[in-house]
Formats: C-alpha cells, sequence, structure tokens
C-alpha cells in the first residue's frame, strides 16, 4: 500500500496518491478534495481510469461540471436558493435558474484543504466560514480517502458547527466504465430504489414519490442504461436523461445499494452508502468537453450518494439540518472488482 504526496502543479495545489498491492490507484487533488484519477485493472489485465477529469490539474479551477469533487455545504438543489432555519431567512447564491445547487457559486468544490497523509488514506479538511455562500456557522469539514486492498475507495465526511446549519454532502465522481468515455448506454445498471422523489420542470422536488415499477425509471431489475432512457416521458425529457433522485429501499451501509457493470470491460462497480438516496445522473449536459479525454453527451454517469434533495425546504423529508455542536458523519464505498 501507498499513500504519499505526488507533486504539486504549477498553481500550486498538491496531487496525493493512493495505490494498493492490486495496482489500483487513486489520484487525488488538494483542490475540491477532486479525484483526479482512478485506475482499475480490466478483464485484459489493463490498467483503465474510470472518472473523467484532466491531464492537468490545474484544469479542475475551471471546471463547470462537478467532475469527481466534493460537494457542500448541501449537494443538490434549493428551491429559490432560499430557506428559514431557527426563525430566520436564508438567501443563497443562484447558480441553477432561480436555484442554488451544489453548494453555489463557490462551493467545496472549489475550495483549497490542507492535507493529512495516513499509511492507506488521504484527509482533506478545511473550515467554511460563516455566511460562505450565505450559510450560517462556521463548519469544519473532512473528507477522507481511503483505499483498501480489496480494491475499494471509502470516503468518509465529516462535520461540526458553531451554528445550526444545512449539511449535506456527497462526492460527483463521473463513471466510464470502460475508460473509453464513448457512453454509458450499454452499462448494466441496478439500483435498489423502488421509488423516485417526483420533481417539477425545474428538477426541485416538492415531497411527493412515484413508484417506478412499469416505468423507463425502474433499474430494481438490472437492466442497460441506454434501454429507456430515450423513452417519451416527462421527466426523461426535462432533464434529457435520467438525472433523478433515488430513495432506497433499504437504508443499511452494509448492503449494495448499487452497482454498475460494463461487460466490454469486465469491471463491475458496487455501491454501498449509509445515506438515504442516491442521484442517478448521465452527463446530459456533457458538451464536447475537453480533458483527459473528450465528454460528450452521455459518455458517463453518477451515482451520487445522498439525502433528499430541496430537504431544507420540504418538511416530509429526512432533516438536512445539522444541529449546532452535532457531529455529521456519512460513509460511501465504491468497491470495484471483475465479473
Amino acid at each position: 500500500m501507498k499513500a504519499e504526496l505526488l507533486k504539486t502543479t504549477q498553481k500550486g495545489h498538491k496531487v496525493f496518491v493512493l495505490e494498493n498491492d492490486n495496482g489500483m490507484r487513486v489520484e487525488l487533488l488538494s483542490f475540491g478534495a477532486i479525484i483526479s484519477k482512478l485506475i482499475v485493472p480490466n478483464k485484459d489485465g489493463k490498467l483503465i481510469d474510470v472518472v473523467a477529469g484532466y491531464n492537468d490539474e490545474d484544469e479542475f479551477e475551471s471546471d463547470t461540471c462537478y467532475f469527481n469533487a466534493f460537494i457542500g455545504r448541501v449537494c443538490n438543489r434549493i428551491e429559490k436558493a432560499r430557506f428559514e432555519l431557527e426563525g430566520k431567512s436564508y438567501k443563497l447564491f443562484k447558480n441553477d435558474g432561480d436555484n442554488h445547487l451544489h453548494g453555489g457559486e463557490s462551493g467545496f468544490n472549489k475550495k483549497e484543504y490542507v492535507a493529512e497523509v495516513g499509511a492507506d488514506f488521504i484527509r482533506f479538511s478545511r473550515v467554511s466560514p460563516d455566511g460562505e455562500e450565505g450559510y450560517p456557522g462556521d463548519l469544519r469539514v473532512s473528507v477522507k480517502y481511503t483505499l483498501t486492498n480489496e480494491n475499494s475507495l471509502d470516503i468518509e465526511y465529516e462535520a461540526l458547527g458553531n451554528k445550526s446549519t444545512p449539511c449535506a454532502f456527497t462526492n460527483h465522481a463521473y463513471f466510464n466504465l470502460d475508460g473509453d468515455f464513448n457512453s454509458v448506454l450499454d452499462t448494466e445498471l441496478y439500483i435498489g430504489a423502488s421509488r423516485l422523489t417526483n420533481i417539477d420542470d425545474e428538477l426541485i422536488p416538492h415531497g411527493d414519490y412515484f413508484d417506478v415499477k412499469n416505468t423507463p425509471y425502474d433499474f430494481t431489475s438490472p437492466k442497460k442504461i441506454g434501454r429507456d432512457i430515450k423513452a417519451n416521458d416527462r421527466l426523461l425529457n426535462i432533464a434529457r436523461g435520467y438525472d433523478f433522485n433515488y430513495v432506497l429501499d433499504e437504508q443499511r451501509s452494509d448492503k449494495i445499494q448499487a452497482w454498475a457493470y460494463s461487460k466490454n470491460s469486465g469491471v463491475l462497480l458496487e455501491v454501498f452508502t449509509d445515506r438515504p438516496c442516491i442521484q442517478l445522473y448521465t452527463g446530459n449536459f456533457l458538451d464536447g468537453i475537453q480533458g483527459k479525454q473528450t465528454y460528450g453527451y452521455q459518455s458517463a454517469f453518477c451515482l451520487e450518494t445522498q439525502g433528499y434533495p430541496n430537504a431544507v425546504n420540504v418538511k416530509s423529508f429526512d432533516n438536512a439540518v445539522l444541529p449546532k455542536g452535532e457531529k455529521y458523519y456519512s460513509k460511501t464505498r465504491y468497491a470495484f472488482s471483475l465479473r
């Protein structure tokens, strides 16, 4: 096992590497606590990079897709970029029409972190100051990446604030299990969720659900991502593909909550999480972005483990507020193997 500083970029960002005894390799950037590379073996013994990104790590500064970044204070969307907490109204930055998305204009994905190197992990930490992007309180945050010899990447999030504040983190990893980023429509997918949170035309949920059975959104029986993605259905038309919050049937961190498989590469990705939801996103707004490769429409997919979107404004959703002095903790595991 190896965990060490690999280099420092021209702009002063640090690049760290985790490498296990099987040759699996993860490169991590102190800017945005970003997974810049995630290299796994395919069925032919070739090492392939299965996440999107840039060869020049400094290019992540201008990235608008949230490639593989730490997302906070609150991931996903907040309606009208506002909420009320403890009798006070808060206004956030509007960066998704009239709404607030993934932490705002300069969310956690655009911040520099202090790094700690362990035997098999890298931990990134910083303090998000009171008022940052409109959120209340100083919030001490960290994200820890641990690589195992079982080819799993564990992501652990922690936070502690001096005021009550909305708090809900994720990682926005863009995967392509072939490593070629041509298309993900032939990737087989399972999600252990029989319900979606319904959304309006701006992708905002308001507290109602619908069952996915007998709809294009059903992944409770594994199927290719592309099988129903072009169905003429209201939500698919709004989102230009899948971009929806799946409510997991069982909230158990020891259960495989989702998996994706590429027959071409033989790579299987299994997702474990203690969060109640997973956002499936199929790269519907990738439009020829130049990075390590050219990233076009639906050339990658995301399985973002998360709380309920817009929970600060929907009373029926699980509370997204971290009370003053209480510790936030969540964990997600991305496990890779061959099948």
